[in-house]
């Protein structure tokens, strides 16, 4: 590629754990990891989300100042990201045929929206009908459920894929506070679901899409990313 690669990354809205009240939202390493590995490669990543506007960060993924891993660091001290992250676009106004990759960071939050916004669906079939890459981290996989195929079966029918684990759904307590288990819909949908231990990171790429397990994976699926937009 000549040009510096545009690179759409689709955020949750939603900040609630299902009916418990409890808060929920973007998990922070998700976006932080793999939005500087694209960007300080060159790339242009333009962030959106499902309502617009301010982007509900999981508290649970963020420790004091000081404690998270060097990436979320970065992030938090970044006053021109977190600026951004304030005030994103909608999801329903952007043309994913305009971009080089969609990619989805996940975090909770991501399984009670990217699935049913019809714009999140909308980018994520533009993208594959027109040869982009696809890609997702861990619960972002949730905005593939719904997305389709010009010939209308599901995107991942017959391709490899991974995401969070049932597994790993388990050992943090929300098997029956989540709509649905995301690899056992994945399965469902056709998919040849592939994955590694809880909590190892783990990347798949199969043709266009590229998808990870959990927040470990994040800068995996970014570097495969970059290794499919032919950036060194």
């Amino acid at each position: 590629m000549n040009r510096s690669p545009r690179i759409l990354m689709i955020l949750t809205s939603h900040d609630r754990l299902g009916d418990t009240g409890k808060p929920t939202g973007l998990w922070a390493e998700e976006l932080a990891a793999p939005y500087y590995a694209l960007a300080d490669a060159g790339a242009e990543v333009v962030l959106a989300s499902t309502a617009g506007g301010p982007v509900p960060i999981d508290p649970g993924s963020l420790k004091p100042k000081g404690e998270n891993d060097e990436v979320v660091e970065r992030f938090l001290a970044d006053e021109a990201m977190q600026a951004r992250i304030r005030d994103t676009a909608r999801a329903d106004t952007m043309d994913a045929r305009q971009f080089d990759a969609v990619f989805l960071p996940g975090g909770h939050g991501t399984m009670w929206d990217l699935p049913n916004d019809a714009g999140v669906t909308l980018a994520v079939e533009q993208a594959w009908a027109g040869g982009k890459v696809v890609a997702s981290v861990c619960h972002g996989a949730a905005g593939l459920v719904t997305a389709k195929r010009p010939d209308g079966q599901s995107i991942v029918q017959g391709l490899k894929v991974n995401s969070f684990t049932d597994s790993e759904e388990a050992a943090v307590g929300l098997t029956a506070v989540v709509p649905f288990l995301l690899e056992s819909r994945l399965r469902e949908l056709g998919g040849q679901f592939v994955g590694a231990g809880d909590w190892q990171p783990f990347v798949v790429r199969d043709g266009q899409l590229i998808t990870g397990q959990n927040p470990q994976s994040s800068g995996l699926v970014a570097a495969e990313v970059l290794k499919a937009l032919g950036v060194k």
